[in-house]
């Protein structure tokens, strides 16, 4: 995919990132809503994301597509069927002339790179007018069936040979539409996978009954008014004028949407007043363009100003998708959009494949035209977009875990881009890849004063030893007395929050004689305390070890290294009788806690799963900082900062007696990030040093994971790896059991370049690995960019 980026300043690296150009509606190839445009003349077919046209094919040119009829050997079992090689297409007698074309061009749900094209089908009379492009087929692919999706109806097929016909029409539902397959190629292009993959995360499988129902049960749930196409403001049943630069759309109730995101008529204020560039971002959005805007809230505002910003785009006849990290922030959002009369829908996983499909289908077919969800949801067919959300950039949930592992953000902010719409990236932190987002100039940030701030949140201490350096001994206590007398005090008016970094009892134990880390004897696993009263037990294969002894000095006394969640509960119910303890963590039966009343209790709760109080937190301590801070993970800091923050936009204003305690020797810089509640002096400062030594996102990285004689192949055939490879090496072990014979250990070898040579790696390691899955190369590798998981 290719873009012009004729609005985009010129400070701008040509890829950080490479969707950072908007698509331009002049020149520069078709538009998103052209890709599947019946009848269009197509240039050479991309092959991994190499557009250019090829001559006659070379030997040993194992990369060049071929058509589903083309002769194969007998051994050949990818290729599709061959009916005759060599003759013209043949196309049925007597077959309909419609504007649609009688070849039907399709992308094949294959697991092999090499088979990552797309191919032409014949259309037969049956299915001339249900095979449309986005409906799901079946077709002949060698000597198995395989699924695929409809991309176009074209005259001329471009392979010189009989072609197959389609097999079945599964569906006729068009469920991929030209914006998401836009979009699924520029995805698989940028992080060197396929577009098969893609598509299996943007679309959910077909769920038959669901599918069947008929449309009035979907029209039911709808209020009037939002079904259909989305009004624009130039049709004619659309009462709208011009106030300056916004257009304000009269809603049904006869209350008017303005700028700023609140509703005349009605008691709702906006909030984005409290920010300078807030009002300016309404009403971009409300008169149609596509700003670009990376959002730091104030505590309690990020919910009513998603809202806010979605009914903005909504009344101005726009489509708006919004992903967050979870599901319980999903629920919220709706709650909120429910409240302020925006009809939304839900795209979770946790809700099931019918009830999933059914909501995928309101949107696919424009019933509704905001939908929220988790990270699949990225994808979602919402019509006439005008306004994708990604709340929660820094958590970790947002990352792919499945091929390509792209990141949400990125793919929201590609989109963005592709369908020139308008892009909020919040987050109560703020990653380096966002704040890279400001520095180029690609998008706007939007941060209140640093008096509105102050006003709004609560104070915080950070606890370190020189702090409590004038307590004496009781400063070595894991909960010091500042904590303690500030706890004891704010659970006279309510509950108080804890946050323990660790779950589980004692998650790791050591020698209590030389310090040594206790492993199993058996897998050499690390041990851990279930309870007060059990044995230790190995976290890897679960066998007690009753019998351990210290294999560097011989003791068999144990020692707490990390404390966990239950045994921070048990400390916290003997220093505090009386008050109720309880326990917010995925690990534990009462699972996580979404809310808690506003009576006294201590809530212990892991990094993303505390839960909201009713009036908010008097008081929250943040235990054991120094663990959150010394992985030598890249990302570590700004993890540590963001869970930090979390726990302080649930604490009431320091003018309401709000405080956070931050217990420990954590990194400076990360604390005093926290005490002066300001993310993006922290992010500045992390990508100017990475910019300095050379660290994502100022450059991208490629590992390449597998056994090393394949490793050193896909390698060779990368010509930007020469001089920037780093390795290969032994992969690190990871919490997986040990004692396993393997023939040869796993290796793994990491290319760095430039972030300007970004796209060209991406492209190079897809052409080399289509060339090794077409000569069936032995071994097994992995390839991943932007790997989040590097340490």
């Amino acid at each position: 995919m290719t873009a012009e980026a004729e609005n985009v300043p010129a400070d701008v690296p040509a890829d950080v990132p490479a969707w950072n150009a908007p698509i331009s509606s002049e020149g520069g190839g078709p538009s998103p809503s052209e890709a599947l445009r019946p009848n269009e003349a197509r240039g050479p077919r991309e092959l991994g994301g190499l557009s250019e046209a090829r001559g006659p094919r070379e030997p040993g040119d194992l990369s060049e597509p071929r058509g589903p009829s083309e002769p194969m050997s007998s051994g050949d079992a990818d290729a599709p069927v061959a009916i005759e090689s060599g003759a013209p297409p043949t196309i049925e007698q007597g077959a309909p002339t419609a504007p649609l074309g009688r070849v039907a061009r399709v992308v094949l749900d294959l697991a092999p790179v090499h088979l990552d094209h797309e191919y032409d089908y014949l259309v037969p009379e049956k299915f001339w007018d249900t095979a449309l492009p986005g409906v799901r087929i079946r077709v002949r692919f060698g000597r198995q069936t395989v699924d695929g999706f409809i991309v176009a109806r074209v005259q001329e097929p471009e392979h010189q040979g009989t072609l197959a016909p389609i097999s079945t029409v599964v569906s006729t539902e068009q469920v991929l539409t030209p914006e998401v397959y836009a979009l699924a190629k520029a995805v698989a292009e940028r992080w060197a996978g396929t577009v098969a993959d893609v598509l299996r995360l943007a679309i959910p499988g077909r769920h038959a009954r669901t599918e069947k129902e008929e449309v009035a049960i979907l029209e039911d749930a709808v209020p009037a008014g939002a079904e259909g196409e989305p009004r624009t403001a130039g049709s004619p049943d659309v009462d709208s004028t011009v106030v300056g630069s916004t257009v304000v759309g009269l809603m049904a109730e006869g209350s008017v949407p303005c700028a700023d995101g609140s509703v005349r008529g009605t008691a709702g204020a906006s909030i984005w007043t409290s920010y300078p560039a807030g009002p300016a971002f309404l009403s971009r959005i409300a008169s149609g363009d596509a700003p670009k805007a990376v959002w730091t809230p104030l505590p309690g505002d990020w919910e009513q100003g998603i809202v806010q910003a979605a009914r903005t785009a909504y009344h101005a006849q726009r489509g708006v998708l919004i992903v967050a990290p979870d599901s319980r922030d999903v629920t919220r959002i709706l709650d909120a959009l429910e409240s302020a009369g925006v009809p939304a829908v839900g795209l979770r996983a946790e809700d099931g494949p019918a009830q999933r499909y059914r909501s995928f289908l309101a949107v696919a077919r424009g019933h509704i035209h905001v939908a929220v969800g988790t990270r699949s949801a990225a994808y979602a067919p919402v019509r006439n977009l005008g306004l994708v959300v990604c709340w929660g950039e820094g958590e970790s949930s947002l990352h792919e875990p499945h091929a390509p592992y792209p990141h949400t953000r990125d793919v929201l902010a590609m989109r963005s881009s592709i369908e020139a719409c308008a892009l909020l990236v919040g987050s109560v932190g703020r990653t380096t890849e966002a704040q890279m987002l400001l520095t180029s100039g690609w998008a706007r940030e939007i941060v209140a004063e640093r008096s509105t701030i102050r006003a709004r949140a609560p104070r915080v201490r950070a606890l370190t030893t020189e702090e409590l350096a004038s307590y004496g001994p009781g400063a070595a206590a894991r909960i010091p007395h500042p904590a303690w007398a500030a706890a004891r005090q704010a659970l006279d008016h309510g509950p108080v929050l804890v946050q323990v970094p660790r779950t589980g009892y004692v998650p790791m134990v050591a020698c209590a004689h030389c310090r040594e880390p206790a492993s199993c004897s058996a897998c050499h696993g690390p041990l851990s305390l279930p309870s007060v009263e059990g044995f230790a037990q190995c976290r890897w294969c679960a066998r007690l070890a009753g019998d351990w002894h210290c294999s560097e000095c011989g003791s068999n006394r144990l020692r707490a290294v990390t404390v966990g969640t239950e045994r921070t509960a048990e400390e916290l119910g003997r220093a505090f009788p009386g008050v109720p303890v309880r326990i917010s963590s995925a690990r534990v039966a009462s699972g996580i806690l979404d809310t808690v009343p506003d009576q006294p209790a201590l809530i212990v709760a892991t990094p993303g799963a505390e839960p909201t109080a009713e009036r908010g937190y008097s008081v929250a301590l943040i235990l054991d900082a120094a663990v959150s801070t010394s992985s030598i993970a890249l990302d570590s800091g700004i993890d540590a900062l963001y869970r930090w923050l979390t726990v302080a936009h649930r604490v009431v204003p320091a003018s309401e007696g709000g405080q956070v305690l931050l217990v420990g020797d954590a990194e400076p810089r990360v604390s005093q990030a926290l005490v002066q509640f300001n993310p993006g002096w922290f992010a500045a400062r992390e990508l100017e040093e990475r910019s300095t030594i050379g660290l994502p996102p100022t450059t991208r990285f490629a590992s390449v994971t597998g056994d090393r004689a394949a490793v050193h192949a896909v390698m060779a055939r990368c010509d930007l790896a020469e001089g920037n490879m780093l390795g290969p090496t032994v992969c690190p072990p990871r919490d997986e059991p040990r004692g396993v014979l393997f023939d040869e250990p796993q290796v793994r070898a990491i290319i760095r370049v430039p972030a300007v040579d970004g796209m060209d790696l991406a492209r190079q390691l897809k052409a080399s690995m289509v060339i090794r899955s077409a000569s069936r190369e032995h071994g097994t590798v992995r390839v991943r960019l932007d790997d989040n998981e590097l340490e």
